[in-house]
């Protein structure tokens, strides 16, 4: 394991140490996507493997928060989160703005080019887009390794109402 996957190993069994914390999204439960070597030793307990539905599971987590949760929902490649634009943009986002609370962490990842590249379809990054839609969910990239733990740290214990979508860079999973 690379320190990117290292860093993102220990960021997810710092969260998974969290009572109140749960992973949603395809592939957390059965390997098929980078983003699963990356919950090694996160308990079955604390994982919900959902279908192929991303504007649901973006509910879901939205929902899963009002009940005091805190989901850590994976949404593989950025070009998989664009199908949960609607819970997004205009559900998540707009919850500050309210007298509900939520704070979901959002894990994506700007397709990998290596060990093969799945065509433009699967590479988009829209991060500075979505950056700029938003007003209250935060964007952060993790562009490198050293950045990974303090960015999850900071998703998770900040008491501002707010989200966090956590850009990670796949091909970085793989070097």
């Amino acid at each position: 394991m690379n320190a990117y996957a290292a860093e993102l190993n220990k960021a997810m069994l710092w969260l998974a140490s969290k009572p109140d914390t749960l992973f949603l999204g395809q592939a957390v439960c059965y390997p098929g996507t980078a983003m699963f070597g990356t919950l090694n030793g996160v308990p079955p307990a604390c994982r919900l493997e959902m279908p192929v539905a991303e504007d649901m599971q973006m509910g879901v987590s939205i929902g899963m928060s009002l009940a005091g949760y805190v989901p850590v929902s994976l949404f593989t490649r950025w070009n998989f989160l664009l199908l949960a634009t609607n819970q997004l943009v205009n559900h998540l986002d707009k919850m500050p703005s309210t007298r509900y609370q939520t704070k979901v962490i959002i894990r994506t990842g700007v397709g990998s080019r290596h060990p093969m590249d799945p065509g433009p379809q699967h590479l988009g990054d829209f991060t500075h887009a979505f950056a700029a839609i938003c007003e209250t969910v935060e964007f952060i990239r993790l562009d490198e390794a050293r950045m990974i733990a303090p960015a999850y740290e900071r998703a998770f214990t900040r008491r501002d109402g707010r989200s966090t979508v956590l850009v990670e860079i796949s091909d970085k999973l793989n070097d």
